[in-house]
């Protein structure tokens, strides 16, 4: 029998929001404090996860609240609040004002920001189906069919299936003293699913996911799910049995956008986050190599490498209208030519570097969150039409003498000053005089940053671009949520090491 859910009613925030935010807007003025803001959130979050022939996880969850931010004499304050009330954001308000000024008594520098216009603004994700409205029954029902044909292999070695459904919706209002009010509804969307195989006293997995995306239930495509899984079981039967692969040695790697978002997210997204950069940000994950005096500089990647980020992206997991500063989304080069030319920015970052604004990448996971820099959609812009190093993957891979293709993510590492890495993937095969010959399996590779990208030769049309991404990246202390995609064509990089401990070179 399948679980069933009380049916959850989310508090009308913003219907009864504006006139508190106004509220708020005039408190925080009247406080005297050279800006403010205040945002009115309700976050609904619904996950699905089925193993094997049972549904083992099913939550629905609704939080809602506010949170007031002020910057008074340079310094911020910030508080929030479950209760949502004219009383209670009167007290809120009156108490970020008093961590504004007991922070500035320790405060090194006043904090500036650059300027942004008043907006009186609405956005909302484009979607077909509302995932919410859907049935439990019928996405229990889609969970559970996917395993039983994973487990109809179990005679050949698959043992353990899994598969999920997750769904997020946030509706927020975003009030400032600069006098913008944008009312904001994201919905995001995000299906899969996987296997392992067991054989010969060892366990790999193989997966398959749509990648996570802001969309409504139409992206879970029963039709496509089901038609992977023949291809997935097998792989994973395929895997199981694969060599093992090559150590210490430097080989040609072809990487699929399924796999070459997370290496772009880890070592590109995360280094160019400008707090991150001036050491705002360390607690979580460290600080950055790519310093401002490199800026305009620094040769980041081959020429023909691209990185732009796009928080206008249609379907994009980061795409909103605004970001939590009230800044317009926007697209901008990160690394152009190879070069490293700007960074992720909000309006605090922004002007100490000198900008005249932000590029909007402040956001917050929760309205008990104070918004930070969180990375964009930033992906590898696609090879010209034509271009002497465009070329499709099967020209890369008919192009290689021996290489390894990459698929999927898995295991990663990056130290604290995101230059030195290694990661994993989620399925291998060797390529021998242009052609693949088989599976391998337990493959990681090991490069520094700047190492790597400028080994790119070879980087994929646009008809060969995939919107990949993730739903989980953490970040902050106490740590934050985010969510982003990194678009991404195939791309070859030449003479990297496989396997043991880096070498130079």
């Amino acid at each position: 029998m399948t679980p069933s859910l009380p049916t959850l009613t989310p508090r009308p925030v913003l219907s009864t929001s504006p006139d508190l935010a106004a509220l708020a807007v005039d408190l925080i003025r009247k406080a005297g404090c050279e800006y403010g803001d205040i945002r009115l959130c309700t976050y609904r979050s619904q996950r699905l996860y089925a193993r094997d022939r049972s549904l083992s996880n099913l939550s629905d969850n609704v939080s809602s609240g506010f949170g007031v931010r002020v910057l008074l004499d340079g310094a911020w304050g910030f508080a929030a609040s479950h209760r949502i009330s004219a009383t209670e954001i009167e007290r809120l308000v009156s108490l970020a004002v008093d961590i504004a000024r007991a922070s500035r008594l320790s405060q090194r520098e006043r904090v500036q920001l650059v300027p942004v216009d008043a907006y009186q603004a609405t956005f909302k994700t484009p979607i077909a189906i509302d995932p919410f409205e859907v049935p439990i029954a019928q996405k229990a029902e889609l969970l559970l069919g996917l395993n039983e044909q994973l487990l109809a292999y179990g005679n050949r070695g698959i043992k353990k299936a899994n598969s999920y459904l997750s769904f997020t919706r946030e509706d927020k209002l975003f009030a400032s003293t600069v006098g913008s009010v944008i009312e904001q509804t994201v919905y995001r969307s995000y299906p899969g699913f996987g296997c392992t195989a067991v054989a010969n006293g060892d366990s790999q997995n193989r997966n398959y996911e749509r990648p996570p995306l802001n969309v409504g239930y139409e992206h879970v495509d029963s039709a496509d799910l089901l038609a992977q899984v023949e291809r997935v079981a097998e792989e994973a039967i395929e895997k199981v049995h694969a060599p093992k692969g090559p150590q210490g040695i430097r080989s040609t790697l072809i990487l699929k956008p399924s796999h070459l978002w997370l290496t772009i997210h880890e070592s590109v997204g995360h280094p160019t986050e400008l707090d991150r950069v001036y050491g705002y940000e360390a607690n979580f994950a460290g600080t950055s190599f790519a310093t401002t005096d490199q800026l305009g500089k620094l040769q980041y990647a081959a020429d023909c490498v691209n990185f732009k980020a796009d928080r206008t992206q249609p379907g994009g997991r980061s795409t909103v209208g605004f970001d939590d500063e009230g800044v317009p989304a926007q697209d901008w080069y990160v690394v152009k030519d190879g070069r490293l030319v700007d960074y992720l920015t909000d309006r605090e970052t922004a002007f100490k570097l000198g900008r005249g604004s932000s590029n909007g990448c402040a956001y917050a996971d929760s309205w008990s969150s104070v918004p930070m820099v969180r990375i964009p959609n930033l992906g590898l812009e696609p090879g010209p039409e034509g271009g002497s190093h465009t070329a499709t993957l099967a020209e890369m891979i008919a192009d290689t003498e021996s290489g390894i293709l990459i698929d999927g993510i898995g295991s990663f590492s990056i130290d604290q000053q995101r230059r030195n890495f290694q990661f994993g993937g989620d399925a291998f095969w060797q390529i021998e005089k242009g052609k693949i010959v088989g599976m391998l399996k337990d493959v990681t590779y090991h490069a520094m940053t700047t190492d790597f990208w400028n080994r790119v030769d070879a980087v994929g049309p646009a008809s060969e671009r995939l919107l990949c991404g993730t739903n989980m990246c953490g970040k902050g202390e106490p740590m934050q949520i985010a969510q982003m995609t990194h678009a991404a064509v195939p791309a070859r990089v030449r003479d990297i090491q496989i396997g043991g401990a880096p070498t130079n070179g």
